[in-house]
């Protein structure tokens, strides 16, 4: 069974939920996509099997977000997908990928829900 963490290693809710899983006997595969980035595609792709939408994974507190104009009621997904390949911080973490789907998992305890 495969588990896939998005984490950000200063995150604590991120450790937090890495941790959570591997108490629970899963060993998540840890991506810190600051370092790799997004691809449009993988981003598509986490929203269409999530419970969200772009603008539900959009990270506010300590990104651009607000400089870039994408705190805006009319912004578009395409402009979320630029902004977010463009500056991988804007995106929220820590996104969990699992067999039954990909959650935010805040709280932490969401992680459990797709694996």
């Amino acid at each position: 069974m495969s588990v896939t963490v998005y984490h950000n290693p200063k995150c604590s809710t991120s450790t937090k939920v890495v941790a959570l899983l591997r108490e629970e006997g899963h060993d998540p595969k840890v991506v810190e996509y600051l370092k790799t980035g997004w691809t449009r595609q993988q981003l598509q792709d986490l929203v269409a099997r999530s419970d969200t939408d772009l603008k539900g994974l959009l990270r506010k507190m300590g990104t651009p977000a607000e400089e870039l104009g994408l705190l805006e009621a009319d912004v578009t997904d395409d402009a979320l997908l630029d902004a977010m390949v463009e500056h991988p911080i804007l995106v929220n973490r820590p996104i969990v990928d699992g067999p039954k789907g990909v959650v935010l998992a805040r709280p932490i305890e969401k992680a459990l829900t797709v694996v």
